[in-house]
This record gives structure tokens, sequence and C-alpha cells, in this order.
């Protein structure tokens, strides 16, 4: 198992940028893919951005392809997402999850993920 808190949302302006953490700890944490999700009021967990064990292979929704990067350092047993070019429509609350440890890609099917973290707001205005 793999405790997980999220740290780094607030408020910006569109154009802005942000930077999202992810901390873990348990003994799996680098050994295991991991994902971050969002979630806007009213609607489903959406899928954000993927990396695998070793940060060699990611993936991202087309929607914030171009604008967001996943890296991870495992020395730090830590997540990022940066988040450059903020749009209204990113405003959610951001989640980091973790996969069972594994060699393969990033999944981005929620419920393939384990261990989730309680979430960072973000918003942006307009």
């Amino acid at each position: 198992q793999v405790q997980l808190v999220e740290s780094g949302g607030g408020q910006v302006q569109a154009g802005g940028s942000l930077r999202l953490s992810c901390a873990g700890s348990g003994r799996t944490f680098s050994r295991s893919p991991m994902g971050w999700f969002r979630q806007a009021s009213g609607k489903e967990r959406e899928f954000v951005a993927g990396i695998n064990w070793s940060g060699g292979s990611t993936n991202y929704a087309d929607s914030v392809k171009g604008r967001f990067t996943i890296s991870r350092d495992n020395t730090k047993n830590t997540v990022y997402l940066q988040m450059n070019s903020l749009k209204p429509e990113d405003t959610a609350v951001y989640y980091c999850a973790a996969d069972r440890p594994s060699y393969a890609a990033p999944q981005r099917n929620p419920h393939e993920y384990e261990d989730w973290g309680q979430g960072t707001q973000v918003t942006v205005s307009s």
C-alpha cells in the first residue's frame, strides 16, 4: 500500500502556471506507475496524465497535451504535475494515484489504481 499526499493547488488566472506535487510513502512507490486525475464539480473523475515506474514513459489526456508535464523523482518518492497555460476548464480537484507495482505503461482507467491521495483544489479564473 502507498500513502499519497498532494500539494501545490491554488487559485491562478488563466494563462498562469502551477506545479502540483504528490509525496508518497511505502516501499512500493518507486516501482509503481502513477497517475494524475481530476474531478470538476458535477463531473466524473478523468485521467490527466500518467507515468511509468522509471519516468521513461508518459501519457496525457488530449485536453492537456502540450500544456502539462508529469515527472517523478523516485529518490524523493514524489510525482509532479507541471501545469502551464491554464484555462478555466482546468478547474477541478486534482488527485494523484498509484497503481500496483509494475513495469507496464501507466493506465488511463481510474479503476486500475489502488491508492489515492486526498486531492488538491485548482481554480483557474478568467
